[in-house]
């Protein structure tokens, strides 16, 4: 530093304090460092109600603190080798290593400068640098080391400080990644460092910053009169290799000031952090759940630009109609409806925790359906989120039963309903029977004991079933021209995992005799004419509730006079709510 040095670093307080008030805004992000190991992991898989949106802090993947086998002694910075397993080893321009630059040094180092140092009387000073730093990160600041430097001649701008010989694996592909650097500099009252850092990807060079780092400015905090600060590179970089080098240049070029020392060096992953979760359910079959992709930044909160993923969503969950929305900027969401795959690309801003996208997912049919890490089939700049389910059921129907062992309509009598049970027009399961010894019809007949049921039931799946049952015994009609021993209708509807309804039933007949013949095994709507009497119908089946119902009569008997005489009549509907409840 030119002839800044004669006036010590106590000159030109004033000017720094205003300088650092001015730089508040500057871009470089300034945080606190954490000492005694990694930092904490960033946001780890949970559900959409967990973690999501709550910054963790970046991953440490990379650091140095040049303390590996340093003693009283300096060394230059290119003949340093870090700690095992990396056991890194670093270079730097030669004309920044003149001029009293490059040296690790601590306060523990002898009082003069090593020779050829070209420090001048500076070399307390360097060691007050690597001092500072240690107090700063919490360490002893008398054991700290440090690589300083006290530029005591022009050694041009743009020159390399730092630079990895080795590549360093990170463990993973498609990482975004940033620096981590502890940085003090004292005589800010002459020109400033400015310092950037670079990733390494063989010789391609890809800058982690928009602005440099500029201690004198930037830092918040002054230590023994030198000004100090943790400083986090604010654009990290998409990084698609498995290894990477690190480069840290300083672009001023001057000797007059430039007195900046760094420490704890660090290769941050600060890859955001995807989840997926699903608004309220268990919801419909044939409606929509929302599908909410959540990406969370880590706690530096740098801008993420260009993450990317895609999700291939479960065999029977797809896309719904409505349009995806997404608050992430310069997002792009693709999923067509019916389709089976979401992709999305986007950016975190600079200052944003989170942004989220939101895709409307249906299913024709009930069940559970679970998105796991392995449905990702591509993704780049997220971490993969936990698994996470969604539930579709079948509709909540009405349930309608209803049966009787008789009924009798005629000009001049009727006989009401014998022995009724209902279970009519509730979505409430239930079950409701009745028994009736014996019964005349007036005098178009009798019948014996009567049996009836009806009932709605929900089975652990969620699916519905109503059912309804009359047997009837001892049956004489028309002075005996219908007799039986025992007749049973009975009527069923079914829902299934998609909502629709199907519908059966089914008679048994025990000795069935009509106008003189036996009839066993009949098929459904089996019609027997008896002239001058009118028509019987054997196993009657009428569709009702537009084939979500069906009426099974065991016996319908209908007289040229007018007369109706039903035997064992059975009922069942399963509607959707709203709608008319069956009343034949």
């Amino acid at each position: 530093m030119n002839g800044s040095h004669v006036r010590g670093p106590g000159r030109g307080l004033g000017r720094r304090a205003l300088a650092g008030l001015a730089a508040l805004a500057a871009s470089v992000s300034l945080v606190a460092a954490t000492q005694g190991g990694a930092l904490a992991a960033p946001g780890s898989p949970g559900s959409i109600a967990g973690h999501l949106g709550t910054p963790k802090a970046p991953v440490t993947v990379f650091s140095e603190d040049f303390e590996n086998g340093q003693g009283a002694t300096p060394i230059l910075v290119t003949a340093y080798t870090g700690a095992a397993p990396a056991k890194e080893t670093y270079t730097a321009d030669p004309a920044w290593l003149a001029s009293c630059n490059g040296w690790i040094a601590s306060q523990r180092n002898p009082a003069t400068p090593p020779p050829a140092a070209g420090c001048g009387g500076w070399w307390t000073s360097v060691m007050q640098l690597a001092g500072t730093l240690g107090r700063w990160a919490g360490a002893d600041p008398a054991a700290n080391h440090a690589v300083t430097a006290y530029t005591n001649s022009d050694p041009g701008p743009n020159k390399t400080q730092l630079e990895t010989s080795t590549p360093i694996a990170i463990g993973a592909r498609d990482r975004f990644l940033a620096f981590s650097v502890d940085v003090a500099e004292t005589n800010c009252h002459g020109n400033h460092a400015k310092l950037g850092f670079y990733l390494l990807d063989g010789a391609r060079a890809v800058p982690t910053f928009t602005t440099p780092i500029e201690p004198c400015a930037q830092a918040t905090t002054t230590l023994d009169g030198i000004r100090v600060g943790t400083f986090t590179s604010n654009s990290p970089v998409l990084f698609d290799g498995s290894t990477v080098g690190l480069r840290l240049v300083n672009f001023q070029g001057s000797g007059y000031g430039n007195d900046a020392a760094f420490d704890n060096v660090r290769v941050l992953d600060v890859t955001p952090q995807l989840g997926i979760g699903f608004g309220s359910t268990p919801a419909e079959v044939g409606t929509e759940a929302a599908m909410k992709f959540t990406i969370t930044n880590t706690s530096e909160l740098a801008v993420k630009s260009g993450w990317s993923f895609t999700e291939n969503l479960p065999a029977g969950l797809t896309v719904g109609g409505t349009a995806a929305t997404t608050d992430c900027a310069g997002a792009t969401v693709t999923a067509p409806a019916g389709g089976g795959r979401i992709t999305m690309t986007g950016t975190l801003p600079a200052g944003r925790e989170f942004c989220t996208a939101t895709v409307p997912v249906t299913s024709k049919h009930a069940g559970t359906y679970t998105t796991c890490p392995d449905d990702l089939t591509s993704y780049a700049g997220v971490n993969p989120p936990s698994c996470a389910d969604v539930r579709f059921v079948a509709p909540v129907l009405v349930f309608d039963a209803h049966a009787h062992g008789g009924r009798v309509t005629a000009p001049l009598v009727s006989v009401a309903p014998l022995a009724p049970s209902d279970l009519t027009c509730t979505q409430t399961a239930g079950k409701d029977g009745k028994t009736l010894l014996s019964a005349t019809l007036s005098t178009l007949g009798s019948v014996g004991v009567i049996t009836t049921s009806a009932a709605g039931t929900v089975d652990p799946d969620g699916l519905r079933m109503a059912r309804a049952s009359a047997e009837t015994a001892r049956v004489n009609l028309l002075g005996g021209l219908v007799t039986a021993d025992t007749v049973t209708a009975v009527a069923r509807a079914q829902d299934d995992d998609t909502g629709m309804v199907s519908t059966g039933g089914e008679v048994r007949l025990a000795n069935l005799r009509v106008n003189g013949v036996t009839i066993t095994d009949p098929g459904a709507n089996l019609v027997i004419n008896i002239p001058l009497v009118g028509k019987i119908t054997i196993n009657e089946r009428v569709p009702i509730a537009g084939g979500r119902g069906v009426v099974v009569n065991a016996v319908h008997v209908h007289t040229t006079a007018g007369t109706d005489i039903v035997i064992s009549h059975a009922r069942a509907a399963l509607t959707l709510p709203g709608q008319p409840c069956p009343t034949v």
